[in-house]
C-alpha cells in the first residue's frame, strides 16, 4: 500500500502542486494545501476503489484543502458547498508578482511568473477553471462539481480564462505540460 501510495505522490505531485498554485498563487499557502492534499490522501487511500482516477481524485481533495487554507488565514467559518468554496477562494485572489522572493519557491520550478501573474489576474471562477482543467486534466463535469454550477458554465469559464490568458501572454503563452484532450470533454 505505501510504495503505491509513494508512486501516486511521485507521479502526481507536480499537478497537484501546480493546481495549489494556480488557485492559491505560488507561495508558502500552495504548498500547505499541497502538503495537506497528500495528508488526506495518505488517510484515504487504504479505502480508495481500484478504479479511482487517482489524479482527478487527488486535484478535487486539493481543491479542498486550498479552499481550507483560505478559510484559515481569512479566520472566519464559512459555510461549505461548490459555490461557496468559489467565494472563499475569491476573497483571497492570488496577488501578482510571481513566485519570486516567495520563502520556499524554487523560480525554476515555478516557471515564467509572467504566466502566473496572467493566472493570478483571472476573475476567481476563470482561474479555478483553468486550473482544474488544463492543470488538474478535470473533465468540466467534475469542474463543475467542484465550483458550482453547470457542466456549459464550467466549459465557458475555461474557454474565457484561457482567450484572457492568449490575450495577456500572447500567441506563445504557456500553461504547463498537461493539456487535455477532446476525450476528457
Amino acid at each position: 500500500m505505501r510504495a503505491a501510495f509513494d508512486a501516486a505522490v511521485d507521479r502526481h505531485g507536480p499537478t497537484v502542486l501546480r493546481v495549489c498554485r494556480a488557485v492559491l498563487g505560488p507561495g508558502p499557502d500552495a504548498d500547505d494545501a499541497w502538503s495537506e492534499t497528500f495528508l488526506s490522501a495518505l488517510r484515504a487511500w487504504p479505502r480508495l476503489p481500484d478504479d479511482t482516477d487517482v489524479e482527478a481524485w487527488l486535484v478535487r481533495v486539493a481543491h479542498r484543502r486550498a479552499v481550507d487554507v483560505v478559510r484559515r488565514s481569512v479566520r472566519e467559518a464559512a459555510p461549505s458547498g461548490a459555490a461557496d468554496d468559489v467565494a472563499v477562494l475569491d476573497a483571497r485572489t492570488p496577488r501578482p508578482g510571481g513566485a519570486r522572493g516567495a520563502t520556499g519557491v524554487d523560480d525554476d520550478e515555478v516557471g515564467d511568473p509572467r504566466v502566473w501573474d496572467a493566472v493570478a489576474a483571472l476573475p476567481t471562477r476563470q482561474r479555478i477553471c483553468v486550473a482544474y482543467r488544463y492543470l488538474g486534466g478535470l473533465r468540466y463535469a467534475e469542474i463543475a462539481g467542484l465550483a458550482g454550477g453547470t457542466e456549459a458554465a464550467a466549459r465557458r469559464a475555461a474557454a474565457d480564462g484561457i482567450a484572457r490568458l492568449r490575450t495577456t501572454l500572447g500567441p506563445h503563452g504557456h500553461l504547463g505540460p498537461h493539456r487535455p484532450t477532446e476525450e476528457m470533454s
